[in-house]
Formats: structure tokens, C-alpha cells, sequence
């Protein structure tokens, strides 16, 4: 196995139609791993490889891939950039131990920029920028770095200058060393002469990165006011040290598809990123004593590895994808800490597209995956049976919209759940539920096309033909009035009859209070063994409302009366007269209507604050605060579930992609008379 000094672990990252894939492709075919460059637009991606992604030229999962340069082993992960998809970025982020972040020279920093380069912050990734696209009409190098300044958490430090954009990008201005370098075919460079035009540039590039290396060392600080100047050699040791500690990122522009730059990206892989011995040690905690545990990142360490992926190959079965932080693993058997479980382990692999490399075993820094672990799943940690401890699970995205589905077909439907179950354990950010209420099986979501392509991979694999429709809103009914009313069941059809009266009393609760029941018989006038027989016909008649069949809450029932026969009452009869005397009750302590109402948080950029409140106001939601954060405002607001099933396509136009939101069950209101009159009237039908 590979030495793990010379490990470098990169997770590349950056909005959609940014260029990820195809840099990384790119990185691949200069390395000589493969032998073809790559193509996300015809489809020949080593990369994107699943057929949602070929058909829709857009990432959906996390790749994985591998590649050596100078000795030394990159692992890759090419995560998405697209919103609906976005949590395999996310958790990228928490396994990775670099980023190369990755902004279009044309379309600059965008709200998913923001965004991921949130996650990078948070995991305290060193970086490198690439600016790419320079080929592109309308790219503006200049512009993109000064976006990349003002408005993400990184400090660019401008290493290299284009030499031409456009048409006209040909290579780049190695600004450290002094030195042009021209883009040649499969992604190498030669070294020429820096053109006459660019002289004053590059002096003043190299005075601005100067001053940016001395700033993060208390002894170059020292000899650059002193001298005024540093060395070569002490800039290029002081930007390795100033990008593995997280001070400066440094800028390289690029363009994918041409491969132009990708050996100049190689070679600061190298250069500049930690391996991962030089990361920070991960914290877990022991099982049994809570207590926090530290494993350094070294091969002499106990072994340790999160689970942070789960896929089925169809060949394999179900792989678990980790990523191993200390020690080394080898045998064929795992312990799962989270689970206190022991599994069998047949195979190691490593990931290479969609092939599947055996490997002996897994050393720091390695991203490995796993066959048919039973117990295992994505967030579990993975340790020493002797040493063990639990890294923190994973966070993973909160689904925003939500459909009812179902099969296209009954004889599909034992199909679906086994498939759906098998979906749910590859994609933590979807949600599966029961809708009691309205007997509709909910799947819940990131966006509208995360669960439309949901759906095509479920036909694809398993072949089951989801279909997937707006979800009914769970109303509710409830009485705002008192009634006293009699329930009277009496039948006579030769024999033995059916006999029962009872009358009761009905007031409203509190919202929230549910039902209750009390007992004011006296008298015997019914007999005790009936008495639940009333309160169970009631329970059920109130499954079942009496303006749209919705079910009824928050009233309280009193049995005051009643009378029975003492041949032809039964428990069967006192049912059905409970059931008669709620129903009419209800009618006449004045019905009305709930509807649930949502918490919405909504992050919005602050040129959209005016209309996004406009929209809410039209959909009778109530703003209740707007605070304010960096480049982002958070309105929160409470909004009826009605109005809100649709919200993330139309939030998505309202923002130009860039505002998002969550949603949580508050609590239920009275639904306005007049759209409680159009609800009714549908029922009706």
C-alpha cells in the first residue's frame, strides 16, 4: 500500500455547471489514469456514469477516483453543484482533507457558491481556487478573483496570471518563480518568455502576494518590512504553510475542457496541500463512558473510519463508502462502533468511477469502500473492537417538498418499498412516511427534480414505475359552539331489535387539547356496561367530520341521558347511537375547518427581501422577523401547508436560484370562511 505521507485526499467542489466534473476529469487524463479525457456533454464521463446524470449533463452523487502524480496518491471525490443535490457536498466536506474549489471565470460566485463554500469553512478544508472556463466568452479572471474576495471565506492568493482569455487563453504567468507557462496537449505546459505586456502586472502581482505570504509568518513579516522583499524560496514555503494552515487559497486559472492548467494544478496539489498526517486529529467519543477521544492521523493509531456513503452496485450488493482517519485497516472483519456490531467483511475496494479495485487494505487518508455490511449505514463509525470510539454522525440536509406516492400498478407495490428502502439508505436527505389521515405514503425531499429523478432511478434499477402526485393538506374539523343533542338507535325487523339513547353535550377545547370524554349518567338510566359503547361510537363518528370528512378534534363530550331496553340494547346499538348523536351535535355546534400551519426559515440574498415578503403576504403567511447575516437575510414566517406545497420551485424563480428554505409542523387554524367554502364544496364532489 501506498505510503500515507504521500496521500493527498481532495473532495472538488463548486456550484453547478462550474466545471467540477470536467476539471477532475481533466486532472485524471493528465495524470495518465486515464486514457481518454472525459466528456460530461457526450457522455463519456468516468465520472458522471449513471444514466440520470449522462441523460441531464449534471452530477447527482459523489464519485470517487484515484490517480497518482510524482509519487504522490490523490484520491478524489466529484460531488455536485446543484441544490437538489447538494448534501453529497456537504458530506464530502466531512471526509475530505482538501478542497479544490472550483468558480466559472464567466458566471462568478453564485448562491450555491456561497453556500459549499460554507461547508469548506466549516471543516476547516486548505484550498486551492480554480478559476475556470477562461476559454469562455466573457471570462473575466480579475472580476471572478475580486467576487471570490469579497464575498467567499477564502483569501486568494494570486500565484498565476492568464496569459489571454477567451479564444486567446493560452497559458499562464508563474508569478513566484517568474516565468511563462504555455498550454500544450494532455494538459502539460513548456516555459517560455513572459509577454512585454504583462511586465507590470506580474511586478505588481508578486508585490501583492508578498505582502499576503509575509502577513500569516511573524518572521517574514519581519524580514519583508526589514528588506522589503522575500526570497523565491521563502514564498513558496511560506504560501505551502499559509494554504495548509488555512490562511491563504491559491488562484489558478484553468480550463477544463480543453485541459489547459491541470498540471499546474497537479503540481500544487503536491506543493501546497496536507496530507493527511499533517490534518488535525478527528475528536470521537468512547462508547460506553461518553468520553472524548482523540486518534492522531497516523498509521501507529488505532483504526477509525466514518461511513459517509451507500450505494448498490448491481453486481456487489450494497457497498459502504468510508473514509479512513487513523490506523490501518486490514482482515476481513469490521467493527461497527456506533452499532457495537462485528461484521463480516469479504472485500475492500476502492472506487474508480463505476469500477471496483480490490485492495488488501486501507491506510489514513484512503477513501474505501465495503461489500454487504448488514448493519452498517452512512453515518456509522468504524474502529477497533479494542480501541473503540464514535465519530459525531452526519448532518444531512432537511427536506423541503414533499409528495404522495404510488405504484403504478398494485402488483408493484411490494416492489416499491423494498426499493424505496434500499434508495433511502443511499440518500440521507429523503424522508419516508404514513399520512394516517389522508392513507397517502409521503416521500419528502430536497427539491422537486431530486425526487422526479428519485423516481427514474427506482424504474431504472428496479424497475418499478413511481408515480408521484401533489399531497393532500391534513385538515382538520373542529366545533366552535355547544350543542345538546340525542342519538337514538332503534330497529325492529322481526326477533330481536336494536335499542339505545343517548344524550350528550358538546363544547369546544383549547386548540390542542384532543377530546375528552366524561360521564354524567345517574340513575342507571344506562347501564355502566354501555357507557364505553357510546364513547367508542363517538371516537369513531369523529374519524369522519361532518363538512368534508376530515377528522374532528378539540371538543369535549358529556353523556348526560339516555334510556334502554333491556332485551333489545347492546353494546353494538349504544355504538351506533353514540356515532348518531356526535354527528349531529357536530352539525349544530358550528363547525369549522383547520388547516396546519408551518414555520417557515427562509435565507434569501437582501435585493429579494421585498418580493419574497410580497409572496408570502399573498399566500396569508405572517412575517414574524427578518435578521440579518453575511450577504443573507432570514426571514421567518408562519405559513399554511396549503399554500406552501409547491414553494421551492417558485422561492427558486422568485430568488434566481438563490434563496432557500426549511419548513416544520407548527400548529392547526381555523381555515378562512371562504377558502373553507371552497374545500367543502370539493368535498362534495
Amino acid at each position: 500500500m501506498q505510503e500515507f505521507e504521500k496521500v493527498r485526499n481532495i473532495a472538488f467542489l463548486g456550484h453547478g455547471k462550474s466545471g467540477k466534473t470536467s476539471l477532475a476529469e481533466a486532472v485524471l487524463h493528465t495524470a495518465g489514469k486515464t486514457k481518454k479525457l472525459g466528456s460530461v456533454n457526450e457522455g463519456t464521463s468516468v465520472l458522471d456514469f449513471e444514466q440520470e446524470e449522462i441523460e441531464r449533463d449534471l452530477s447527482i452523487n459523489n464519485a470517487f477516483h484515484n490517480c497518482t502524480w510524482k509519487k504522490n496518491r490523490i484520491f478524489l471525490i466529484d460531488t455536485p453543484g446543484d441544490d437538489n443535490f447538494i448534501n453529497e457536498a456537504k458530506f464530502a466536506c466531512r471526509v475530505a482533507d482538501n478542497a479544490i474549489f472550483v468558480v466559472g471565470a464567466v458566471l462568478g460566485v453564485k448562491h450555491q457558491t456561497e453556500k459549499i463554500a460554507g461547508f469548506v469553512k466549516d471543516n476547516g478544508l486548505p484550498s486551492i481556487l480554480c478559476i475556470n472556463k477562461m476559454d469562455r466568452e466573457r471570462a473575466n479572471f480579475e472580476k471572478t478573483v475580486s467576487e471570490i474576495k469579497e464575498q467567499l471565506p477564502f483569501e486568494p492568493a494570486v500565484c498565476y496570471l492568464p496569459i489571454g482569455s477567451e479564444d486567446n487563453f493560452r497559458g499562464i504567468v508563474d508569478v513566484i518563480n517568474n516565468k511563462a507557462c504555455f498550454f500544450e496537449e494532455k494538459g502539460t505546459c513548456s516555459t517560455g518568455e513572459i509577454p512585454d505586456d504583462m511586465t507590470d502586472a506580474v511586478a505588481a502581482a508578486k508585490e501583492e502576494l508578498m505582502e499576503q505570504i509575509a502577513e500569516t509568518d511573524d518572521e517574514l513579516i519581519e524580514k519583508f518590512l526589514e528588506e522589503g522583499e522575500l526570497s523565491d524560496s521563502e514564498l513558496q514555503q511560506g504560501l505551502s504553510r499559509a494554504v495548509r494552515e488555512g490562511s491563504l487559497s491559491p488562484v489558478i486559472p484553468c480550463s477544463a475542457t480543453k485541459n489547459m492548467g491541470t498540471e499546474l494544478i497537479l503540481n500544487a496539489i503536491n506543493d501546497y496541500l496536507p496530507s493527511p498526517d499533517q490534518r488535525p486529529s478527528q475528536v470521537g467519543t468512547e462508547p460506553k463512558t461518553e468520553e472524548l477521544v482523540e486518534f492522531a492521523p497516523s498509521i501507529d493509531s488505532p483504526f477509525s473510519a466514518l461511513v459517509f456513503k451507500t450505494t448498490e452496485d448491481p453486481f456487489t450488493g450494497k457497498l459502504s463508502i468510508f473514509r479512513t482517519f487513523s490506523g490501518i485497516l486490514k482482515g476481513d472483519t469490521l467493527y461497527n462502533a456506533s452499532k457495537d456490531k462485528t461484521e463480516k467483511c469479504s472485500q475492500l475496494y476502492i472506487l474508480e468511477g463505476k469500477e471496483l479495485v480490490p485492495v488488501d487494505g486501507a491506510l489514513p487518508g484512503m477513501i474505501t469502500a465495503a461489500a454487504k455490511l448488514k448493519e452498517t449505514a452512512t453515518g456509522d463509525t468504524l474502529a477497533s473492537k479494542e480501541n473503540p470510539l464514535v465519530y459525531e454522525g452526519l448532518d444531512p440536509i432537511q427536506p423541503t417538498m414533499s409528495f404522495s406516492i404510488r405504484a403504478a400498478s398494485r402488483d408493484e407495490e411490494d416492489k416499491l418499498f423494498s426499493s424505496l428502502t434500499k434508495i433511502l439508505a443511499e440518500d440521507p436527505t429523503l424522508r419516508l412516511e404514513r399520512q394516517d389521515q389522508t392513507k397517502e405514503t409521503i416521500l419528502s425531499g430536497v427539491g422537486q427534480q431530486h425526487l422526479q429523478i428519485i423516481c427514474a432511478r427506482i424504474k431504472r434499477k428496479y424497475k418499478v414505475d413511481l408515480q408521484l402526485s401533489t399531497p393532500k393538506v391534513p385538515y382538520k374539523e373542529t366545533i366552535k359552539g355547544t350543542a345538546r343533542v340525542q342519538g337514538k338507535h332503534k330497529k325492529q325487523s322481526g326477533g330481536r331489535g336494536q335499542f339505545a339513547d343517548s344524550w350528550i353535550e358538546m363544547e369546544p377545547l383549547t386548540r390542542g387539547e384532543g377530546f375528552q370524554f366524561e360521564d354524567h349518567i345517574v340513575g342507571g338510566v344506562i347501564p355502566k356496561q354501555y357507557i364505553p359503547a357510546v364513547e367508542h361510537g363517538i371516537v369513531n363518528a369523529m374519524k369522519e367530520g361532518v363538512l368534508a370528512g376530515y377528522p374532528t378534534v378539540d371538543l369535549k363530550v358529556k353523556l348526560v341521558d339516555g334510556s334502554f331496553h333491556s332485551v333489545d340494547s347492546s353494546e353494538m346499538a349504544f355504538q351506533i347511537s353514540g356515532s348518531i348523536a356526535f354527528k349531529e351535535g357536530a352539525k349544530q355546534a358550528k363547525p369549522t375547518l383547520l388547516e396546519p400551519i408551518h414555520n417557515l426559515t427562509i435565507y434569501t440574498p437582501k435585493d429579494c427581501v421585498g418580493d419574497v415578503v410580497g409572496d408570502l403576504n399573498s399566500r396569508r403567511g405572517k412575517v414574524l422577523g427578518i435578521d440579518s447575516e453575511k450577504n443573507t437575510e432570514v426571514i421567518k414566517a408562519q405559513v399554511p401547508m396549503s399554500e406552501i406545497l409547491e414553494y421551492t420551485p417558485d422561492l427558486t424563480s422568485i430568488t434566481g436560484g438563490r434563496g432557500t428554505f426549511t419548513a416544520e409542523f407548527s400548529h392547526y387554524e381555523e381555515v378562512p370562511a371562504h377558502i373553507m367554502d371552497k374545500i367543502t364544496a370539493e368535498a362534495e364532489k
